[in-house]
């Protein structure tokens, strides 16, 4: 039987998984470029998920109840647009999150935490119309076992503080990505995101991860759902 364990590190509130990590963690049992996952629950952390295929799908359940499901996707990701290092960290001085962040535990973007991946966006000129921010991100060490799952991370939640993030609390329903190549250990990179449109509680959303020389590493595109504060106080 495979299983999937998401470790308390890679968290995103206190009690579930970051869902770009938790995304791209069961992402890598399917073999294909583009990878959609939807995260039907929360996923527990250090707690095995059984993995079962469905087709071409794989779907991670815990006591028979579906957390994660990763199938194929087609179709082209959006192009978000690249922005030189010295500008995302620039940036960064501007990041919503470090005057009030819902999960200050996420794995990806918090701030309450040294041993994430603190990647910090803020915002950046729009594109076409539509809002969009930035950061710089530096790979270290302790992320290069399981650094394909990490890198969904990184693209995760800067898709997030480009929709409504600051305006109402929201948390990753599906992510769809393409990584052409792992981010490298110790090297600068931008991460990028766009806000796409939102209707009703659904928030659309788009990412991109560049190298410091603007060389495309990998991209998706996110739907977040606005949720009830009160189901994660």
């Amino acid at each position: 039987m495979t299983e999937l364990v998401v470790p308390r590190r890679f968290c995103g509130p206190p009690s579930s998984g970051n869902g770009g990590w938790s995304a791209g963690a069961l992402a890598e049992h399917v073999d294909a470029p583009v990878v959609s996952v939807s995260l039907l629950a929360p996923p527990p952390l250090d707690t095995p998920l059984r993995i079962e295929a469905a087709d071409d799908a794989r779907v991670a359940s815990v006591d028979g109840s579906p957390v994660l499901r990763a199938e194929p996707a087609t179709g082209d990701l959006p192009v978000v647009a690249w922005v030189p290092p010295a500008e995302a960290r620039a940036a960064e001085t501007s990041y919503a999150g470090l005057a009030a962040h819902p999960f200050p535990t996420c794995f990806s973007c918090g701030t309450g935490r040294d041993d994430g991946l603190r990647i910090f966006p803020g915002r950046v000129a729009d594109q076409e119309g539509c809002a969009r921010v930035a950061a710089t991100w530096t790979p270290d060490a302790s992320v290069a076992d399981g650094l394909p799952a990490t890198t969904w991370a990184a693209l995760d939640c800067v898709g997030g503080w480009a929709g409504d993030l600051e305006e109402r609390l929201m948390v990753l329903a599906r992510m769809t990505a393409r990584v052409d190549r792992l981010p490298e250990i110790g090297a600068e990179h931008v991460v990028v995101g766009l806000g796409r449109r939102t209707e009703g509680r659904k928030t659309f959303t788009a990412s991109a991860l560049y190298d410091a020389d603007g060389a495309l590493i990998g991209s998706a595109e996110h739907l977040w759902i606005a949720v009830d504060p009160a189901a994660f106080a």
